[in-house]
């Protein structure tokens, strides 16, 4: 089954380009992150548009963030990102009639929602200067005059 992992790799790179100092391009964060520039565009496009980061085109551009890290929590991203749901766990939908599927069905999914509204109201009360504290370099996002 495959993981959603865009909540932890955006934390990740909002942390380093808080600790950058200029602007990170596409491109340094897709290699940074191993994927391609226009996956790290189309991601932080969802960013720049709840406010959190802003984009420059052109020489000397790319992205920065427009708030401190101490006004960013994680529910912020994760609602930024696309608002997925935290859990992958499906319910059966193969025997709609059946009424012990019904029950089954219900009962995790009463689970699954209580769940969520506790993780998510954590999210809320975790900001990124939190998960930033003991952040002491990057050897990923480089300020480009320490690049080859």
């Amino acid at each position: 089954m495959r993981k959603d992992s865009r909540l932890s790799r955006m934390l990740h790179v909002l942390i380093h380009m808080d600790h950058l100092g200029e602007p990170a391009t596409s491109e340094r964060i897709a290699k940074m992150l191993n994927t391609n520039p226009v996956v790290v565009r189309r991601t932080m496009a969802g960013l720049r548009d709840k406010g959190y980061v802003t984009s420059v085109k052109g020489h000397g551009g790319g992205w920065s963030l427009a708030k401190a890290l101490h006004e960013i929590s994680l529910l912020d991203i994760h609602y930024a990102i696309g608002d997925s749901s935290v859990f992958t766990i499906g319910l059966s939908d193969e025997h709609t009639a059946c009424q012990i599927e019904k029950a089954v069905n219900s009962a995790i999914n009463d689970a699954l929602q209580e769940a969520e509204a506790l993780l998510l109201q954590r999210f809320g009360e975790v900001t990124l200067d939190v998960l930033a504290k003991d952040f002491t370099g990057s050897p990923y996002l480089t300020p480009n005059q320490n690049e080859a």
